[in-house]
């Protein structure tokens, strides 16, 4: 559906530091520094994949970095306790609670997320869902 997200940085190191903890409890890995001329930043994947790859970065335009209000990334995850290790991750690494992991039968009858917001105010979701198709996820 996307080839990839990125979201603003402005502290970078910090959300790097973040990122490497939350996204390696879904299995994912940071790609090779790859200077190509815009800003300075760092992205991830699946190690068996080229697509879709996730980035943090320091804005293109050189403004600060700003959360998007009503935007929200949501990582696919394996299982519920998948879900689980990534929330409470993100939690000790210093994100905002915004609804532990439980199922949401409102968004569909097997639907098993959770909900923070990283370091910098970014809305982040954790779900699994065994009626959706996930083919990148192990």
């Amino acid at each position: 559906m996307f080839s990839h997200i990125q979201l603003g940085a402005r502290d970078l190191p910090a959300m790097i530091r973040f990122y490497d903890a939350v996204l390696a409890t879904l299995g994912l890995v940071r790609m090779p520094d790859n200077h190509d001329g815009g800003p300075c930043g760092a992205g991830w994947q699946r190690p068996d994949r080229e697509w879709p790859q996730f980035y943090v970065q320091l804005p293109f335009n050189g403004l600060p970095a700003t959360w998007g209000n009503g935007v929200q990334i949501s990582f696919a995850a394996s299982s519920q306790d998948q879900v689980q290790a990534a929330w409470r991750t993100a939690l000790a690494m210093g994100a905002q609670d915004e609804g532990a992991p439980g199922f949401r039968p409102q968004y569909g009858q097997d639907y098993y997320g959770a909900y923070c917001r990283d370091i910098e105010g970014n809305k982040l979701c954790f779900v699994h869902a065994c009626g959706l198709a996930y083919p990148d996820v192990p």
